[in-house]
């Protein structure tokens, strides 16, 4: 059976769903807090899979087809600029880390907006913090490959024909 062009944004979709389980199973089963750099993350994540699953409902045409999968893509790669940036901050020296600053929920409860997202997409010293890894790789390194294969496929539905 080949994979079709809807078949293949269901596959995003999913993927995206596993991703963001595994993220909440971090969360809640093994108790990893995530920083803002996480959750922005988190979000950007979703956001990937929420154009896979507006085009997998839609089944636009060619146009819309390309339209939806270069938002994956910029999605993708807004997360996987995020994503390096926290790999950046696990990589700096102890004596460069920036200082440790409030949670997410303070953060969106009490900064204004522009301020909050500011703050979401620099990080803090919460977010060089290595709190487990896979293989020598943090989660932000296991999230930028998500980001790269999830950009691919949005790449790919873009460029091939039916």
């Amino acid at each position: 059976m080949p994979l079709t062009i809807r078949m293949t944004n269901l596959l995003i979709v999913l993927a995206v769903v596993a991703m963001m389980a595994v993220a909440l199973y971090m969360e809640h089963a093994m108790g990893l807090e995530p920083c803002p750099l996480c959750v922005s993350q988190r979000i950007f994540v979703i956001l990937v899979g929420v154009w896979a699953l507006v085009a997998f409902v839609h089944h636009p045409g060619r146009i819309g087809r390309g339209i939806y999968a270069g938002l994956g893509v910029l999605s993708a790669v807004a997360g996987g600029a995020v994503s390096s940036r926290q790999l950046w901050l696990q990589s700096l020296p102890a004596s460069e880390v920036p200082a440790c600053g409030p949670g997410v929920d303070y953060i969106l409860d009490t900064f204004p907006l522009l301020d909050a997202l500011r703050v979401m997409l620099t990080g803090d010293g919460n977010c060089a913090e290595v709190a487990w890894s896979l293989f020598g790789i943090s989660i932000p390194g296991w999230t930028l490959i998500g980001f790269i294969l999830l950009g691919l496929a949005h790449l790919w539905q873009a460029l091939r024909r039916r």
